[in-house]
This record gives C-alpha cells, structure tokens and sequence, in this order.
C-alpha cells in the first residue's frame, strides 16, 4: 500500500511523515498512537485513524537506511541519503509490505500492553500479559531488520490475581459512594479518569469507574471517593505506584491517597469549600504521564473501546491480514469461556 509522505529535517533529526500523522515529537502522545522504537529512530501510527504507512523521527540516518527502504520504498530511501531541502513530497511504498504490516503489530502489541481499556464495568476483557509478551518477543524476532533489540519485550510480568468478574458485582461496589444510616447526601456523581496519569492495569478503564459522595457526617462534611480496580488487577500495588484523587470545586481543592479494599481503591476527606454544590474528581499517579488536558478525551477513550470491541468480535474470521489479524492475547480474551 503506497502513501505519500514528507520529509523534514529539523534540530538534527529527520522527519518521515503523512501529513498530520503523530510523531514522537509532539508535546504528548495521544492514547491511540502505537510507538515502535526502531534502529535509528522511532515509528508512529495513530491507530484511530487506520494509519498504516508510519510516521519516522530519525536520529542516526546511515543506521536506519538499513530498513528505511523495506518500509517506505527505494524514494523514500534515496530522497533520505540525498536530503537537501529541495523537494519534500515522496511517494512511500514499502519494498517488504508483510515487514511493514508485522511492525505495525508489533508497534499495536505494545501499544496494547499499556492502553488496552480492560474494564469488568464495560465488558472488555483484560489481556492475558504473558501471551501478550511472548507475541511481542516472536514479532521483535520477525522485525529484527527493523527494530534488532532497539525494542525490547517488556519484562515485567505479574501474577494474575483469581478475583470475581461479575459486572454486577464491580457495579455495586462502584456505587458504594453512597450515605450510611444518620448521613445526608448532598451531591454525587461518577465519572472516568485520564488514562495517561495512571500506570496500567491500575483501574478499571470505564467512564463509571470513579464515584464520589459529598455527605454530612457527625457535623461535618466530608467527601467518599471510590475507583474500581482493573480486571485481574494485583492487590500489592507498590506504594509509589498508588493512586492519589484530586478533588476540586470551583474556589478549593483537596488532594488524598486511595487505598485498596478488594476490588475497590477507597479515599475519604474533609470537603473543600463549596463541595456542597458538587465536586470534580482527577485520579493519578505522581510521576507518571503529564498533567496536560487532551482534547475530546473522554470522546477518543470511547473510540478506542469501540476499536478494541470491534477486534474482539471478529477474531472467529480470522483474517490472515497481519494489520487486522487478532494477537493470541485477543484470541484467549474473546473466548467463549470468557467471564466477560
């Protein structure tokens, strides 16, 4: 499959890109960019827009002309060698396409170790880690042109946890932000949380996994917060990788750290000022991601989870089309078997 594609040198680098597609270079990665570390540089597709032919941000040329031309053709490979800003605009055809599809599923087997939306809430099954990370060891092998251990498999493993996978279940406890005998409620709302603060496998990826409770209690008024865990999520989460809730009104803001009740991750604090009217709930980890809105947010989380369902359904056909063709991890999650 052909495309065309612009190349750009800027700060010592070498831009190879369709126009508008991301690169590493961006302020912050979108959560449907698959990223690939290359020999020489770094691959991106955004996986929302169906973008095939990647985008390239190069940083040692004479390493990377080693496989520039199986991705992007014998042009792009010359039109790089020869770069001297004259003209920019290349047609892109890859001279080994089952290459460049199998390292578009490596880069979308790696984007699925830190992004799928795993949810007992939505019923989106969770990806069983080891099948994923032995897929992602035997594509690096097929990719070796390419990626030769610039991208290594990851190498953190957990156990999986034996836990309860009713939604039903995770639903009622979502909803235990709620009041007690004696209590007044007087504002509560659910709500998601932004993907790209949290490590993975954290939280629950639903627009519902977060409840909050603002209640009078014995004089005072305070704030319940509940998130429910991800699916097979481990209890021992280590301390540094606990999540905080960042509650804020319109004038005031309040910051505590949930802890771990089964299933749930549960905060409790004195209402800031003007809680009584409703409050807004960020959930985090220090440290990981950026603190910078996205734009549409909740509207690209929903269409990732439409994506991923849609690849669940359809791994009965089989299609032998390397993009589109189900990873073994998928396979296993959408099986008839599944609690989901």
């Amino acid at each position: 499959m052909s495309a065309t594609v612009r190349i750009r040198h800027r700060d010592g680098l070498w831009i190879i890109a369709p126009d508008g597609a991301p690169t590493v270079l961006d302020s912050a990665a979108g959560i449907d960019v698959l990223v690939l570390e290359v020999v020489g540089g770094h691959l991106t597709w955004s996986l929302l827009g169906g973008q095939v032919t990647p985008a390239a941000v190069i940083d040692d040329r004479a390493l990377a002309q080693d496989w520039i031309w199986a991705v992007f053709g014998a042009e792009v490979a010359l039109a790089l060698d020869e770069f001297g800003g004259g003209r920019t605009e290349f047609t892109a055809a890859p001279a080994l396409p089952e290459l460049a599809a199998r390292a578009w599923r490596l880069g979308y087997a790696h984007w699925a170790a830190r992004w799928w939306p795993a949810s007992t809430l939505d019923g989106i099954a969770p990806l069983d880690a080891r099948l994923l990370a032995d897929e992602i060891a035997a594509l690096s092998e097929e990719c070796e042109l390419i990626v030769d251990g610039a991208d290594a498999p990851p190498a953190e493993e957990h156990e999986i946890a034996d836990v309860p996978t009713r939604a039903e279940d995770y639903a009622l406890a979502a909803g235990l932000a709620t009041a007690a005998p004696g209590e007044l409620v007087l504002a509560r709302g659910t709500c998601g949380w932004n993907w790209r603060r949290c490590p993975p496998g954290l939280l629950d990826a639903s627009e519902r996994a977060v409840s909050w409770a603002v209640v009078r209690e014995a004089g005072s008024t305070i704030v319940r917060v509940h998130a429910v865990a991800a699916p097979l999520s481990p209890t021992d989460t280590p301390p540094h990788l606990r999540p905080l809730a960042v509650i804020r009104t319109a004038t005031d803001a309040a910051e505590v750290p949930l802890t771990r009740d089964g299933e749930i991750w549960n905060a409790s604090t004195t209402a800031p000022t003007g809680a009584e009217s409703g409050v807004t709930v960020d959930i985090y980890v220090p440290g990981v991601g950026v603190d910078e809105p996205e734009p549409d947010a909740a509207t690209r989380r929903e269409q990732v989870r439409e994506l991923v369902t849609a690849r669940l359904r359809r791994t009965a056909d089989g299609p032998d089309n390397p993009v589109e063709a189900p990873l073994l991890a998928e396979i296993a999650a959408a099986a008839p078997d599944s609690d989901f």
